[in-house]
């Protein structure tokens, strides 16, 4: 006969099992979630598994195991306001080219990019000294106004923190025709694996898993607004200005259009106009 205090451990040993069967079904699903964003975050901005895993420890304290096995809904996406302005007129130009442009920039000297968008004016910083070649290849771009009137097709609110522009087809396919180096990427401000708040750096093709995909950047490009832990595989080559990061602020504020953390920006972000300026 099985006794009072045999039967209670026999229900807090099935309890724990339960338990840690749904840690682990959790973590698979976060993994499986993290896998998926992480892999359209190259030029489609990142290739490599975002460490975040929210809610895989919740429920363990609930009071009923049907209302702790129970699926959480999904959160409805975010319907913040556009804090944003109606775009300039104009439309993208259609330009590509068979090669990157030969290095003309002075790397001794100071560049800035300024990004005069629909919801303020981002100025950047740039790294000419650092990312030669990258900003060489803005320099360029920008001067035959290949990023005048596109929209910043991407902003991930979730795990990574990032606003991500420069593709004139607003998919996240888009390019010049060519592709740059990957540069600066012992930088000791990327140190610990994590892009600041304010770095401005390359999107690319790079894939962690299989060590494919270097030397992949062409320009679209993305703005961290909030620390965001991403190994060093993507080119830093700027720093946003005190005033560009408030800009970044309210374009963050107003979420994404999934509601899952990475998707088009609820702000319609768009670079009206965008010069390099050297200094």
């Amino acid at each position: 006969m099985v006794t009072q205090e045999q039967r209670r451990r026999q229900l807090a040993r099935e309890k724990f099992l339960r338990q840690q069967q749904r840690r682990t079904s959790a973590r698979r699903k976060a993994h499986a979630r993290n896998a998926v964003i992480a892999s359209v975050l190259g030029v489609v901005v990142v290739g490599s598994v975002v460490s975040y895993a929210t809610g895989v420890f919740k429920s363990d304290d609930n009071k009923s195991d049907a209302a702790a096995e129970a699926s959480p809904s999904p959160s409805a996406p975010s319907k913040a306001p556009d804090p944003c302005e109606k775009a300039a007129a104009g439309k993208v130009k259609s330009l590509s080219y068979k090669k990157e442009p030969a290095v003309t920039i002075d790397k001794s000297a100071d560049y800035t990019m300024k990004l005069q968008t629909t919801c303020g004016t981002i100025d950047i910083d740039m790294l000419a000294s650092k990312a030669p070649r990258t900003v060489n290849s803005f320099n360029f771009l920008v001067g035959k106004g290949y990023l005048d009137h596109t929209k910043c097709h991407r902003l991930t609110t979730n795990g990574i923190f990032v606003l991500q522009c420069g593709d004139p087809q607003g998919t996240g396919m888009g390019g010049p025709g060519y592709t740059i180096p990957d540069e600066n990427l012992k930088d000791k401000r990327l140190k610990g694996d994590t892009y600041p708040a304010g770095t401005v750096a390359m999107a690319n093709q790079y894939n962690a898993q299989t060590k494919e995909g270097r030397n992949s950047g062409g320009s679209q490009f993305f703005l961290v607004y909030q620390d965001s832990p991403l190994p060093a595989n993507y080119t830093p080559f700027g720093t946003i200005s005190e005033s560009g990061m408030k800009v970044m602020e309210k374009i963050a504020k107003a979420g994404e259009s999934t509601g899952q953390g990475d998707g088009a920006p609820n702000a319609t972000v768009v670079i009206d106009k965008a010069t390099v300026t050297k200094s």
